[in-house]
Formats: C-alpha cells, structure tokens, sequence
C-alpha cells in the first residue's frame, strides 16, 4: 500500500501529501542526467521562449521544459509511472486522466512563481486536476521549493491578481485571504508532492548560488473528468490509450513565461470560471 489511510485522510484534509522517497536515488539520478542532456542538446517543442545561453536570466539559460511525454519515451513511461496510478487513484478515488508533463530547472539565481492554483490554467470539469510533483534535488527555502496554503484545495477558483514579475517568472498570482498559513513543503530527492489542482502553491526565487531545484511534474485530471482546456489534449488513460475529453471554454498554459523586467496586463484568458453543478 503506497498511500496509507492516515496519509488519505490527510490529503483530504489540506489538499496535499508527500509521498517520501517514492522513487530511488538511482531512478532520481537517472532522470537528473536524462533532462540534463536534453536541454543541453537545445530547444523543443513546448518550450517557454528557448534557450539563450548568454541571457542574464537563468530561466533564459535552462527553460523549463513542457509536454515532453508527448516525444520522449522515457517521459510519457514516468507520466504512467504505476506508482503514479495507484497514488493517484487512492488519493482522488477514481483512476485519473493524464495531460502533461513539465520539468523545471530551477537554477540559481532563478526566479520563482507566483502562488497560483493549476485548475485556473487546465479548467478540468466537472472535478479539477491533480498534480503528482517529483523533486529531482533536495528542495528547501534556499533554493526555492514549493509552498502552499493547506485547505486551499476547498476554495474556488480565485480571481488572478498581477504578479510581481522580478519574483515571478509568470505574470498572474491569487491574493491569499489574511489568517491563511503559507507553508514551506521541505522534500528530499525522490520524494513526490500530490495535491489538488485547487490547492493555492507557488515558490519564491532561488538564492542559492550552486544549488538547482529541479522537478519532474505529472498533470491528471480527476477520472470524472469530461473536459479539459485545449492546450493539455490528448489526454491518455494510464495504460497510454487515448480518452476523447471536450474542450473547456477557457483557459491557459501552465504559467506565461514573462521577462523578469516587464509586466503584463490580464488577458481574457486568464479570468475566472464559474464552477459547473452536477
């Protein structure tokens, strides 16, 4: 049994759980070494802008990399990872849909992203997203590991506020209520982050000078799901077939990537969607 009843309890409870060393230090170096070669080797489809080696933004220098499952095989096995499946599915109570996957190097000097909830970008419905969150290094304050607002998972999708783009490699944020923890979620290597697609998360920059903080990340959606927004089709049952999900009204990529010097207005994108009744 990967998620033990008391973990399910409290995932239900804060939105997220850590699931420790759920994959070895070898498969974690495995996966360093794999990603490190291809963005070595250049740019690919899905990427924020691509590489520019001699930019003074180290988030220009090592982009994060975005639906690579869909031409790397080692990707797309790790997305359908049956460690995944069953975490997945005990978590959320239905076998999900999976829909993207992303790396991100996270080097020093670099900056974060703003607290933001995934839902708002994947407009899965009815039901939300889940995220299962990899980490490939040690992730604490120094280099910018995740955070969170535990509960957060049961608010609706909030209203996009800007960002503070020299913090923030993406443009939008939430305004977190007053009262409400944001929680430093400290993971060693291998130890993977689920949590709801509402739950209000982000990072804050890398300061360390010689420490990246990279991750591995699987987007799903709950197996209820009948629509998902265009940008995360084909969605794959776990066994790799294809599920023939509606397009959703609206919505984004996960996160703009905007220079760390200019800010962006809101676009019709990028608003709020009423939630839908069943």
């Amino acid at each position: 049994m990967l998620v033990t009843p008391d973990q399910k309890h409290f995932f239900d409870d804060n939105g997220y759980v850590v699931l420790e060393h759920l994959f070895s230090a070898d498969e974690v170096q495995f996966y360093r070494d794999h990603f490190m070669r291809l963005r070595e080797a250049g740019t690919y489809p899905g990427d924020d802008a691509g590489i520019n080696a001699t930019s003074t933004d180290p988030l220009r220098r090592y982009p994060r990399m975005i639906h690579m499952h869909r031409w790397d095989d080692v990707s797309l096995r790790w997305l359908l990872d049956s460690r995944l499946k069953e975490a997945l599915t005990t978590l959320s109570g239905v076998e999900p849909f999976a829909v993207q996957t992303m790396l991100y190097f996270k080097p020093p000097k670099a900056r974060g992203q703003a607290l933001h909830q995934d839902n708002y970008y994947l407009r899965a419905q009815p039901g939300t997203c889940l995220a299962a969150w990899l980490a490939l290094d040690p992730c604490d304050e120094q280099n910018g590991c995740l955070e969170i607002v535990p509960g957060s998972h049961t608010w609706p999708i909030l209203c996009a506020a800007q960002a503070d783009t020299t913090q923030s490699f993406t443009d939008v944020t939430v305004d977190v209520p007053p009262g409400h923890e944001v929680r430093p979620i400290v993971m060693d290597a291998g130890s993977v982050m689920f949590f709801n697609g509402a739950l209000v998360h982000g990072s804050k920059p890398n300061v360390t000078t010689d420490r990246f903080r990279r991750a591995l990340i699987g987007h799903y959606v709950e197996g209820n799901a009948r629509e998902v927004y265009r940008w995360y089709h084909p969605a794959l049952r776990m066994d790799g077939t294809i599920i023939g999900l509606e397009e959703s009204d609206s919505g984004s990529q996960c996160g703009i990537w905007v220079d760390d010097q200019q800010q962006f207005a809101l676009t019709d994108a990028k608003q709020p969607f009423p939630a839908k009744s069943e």
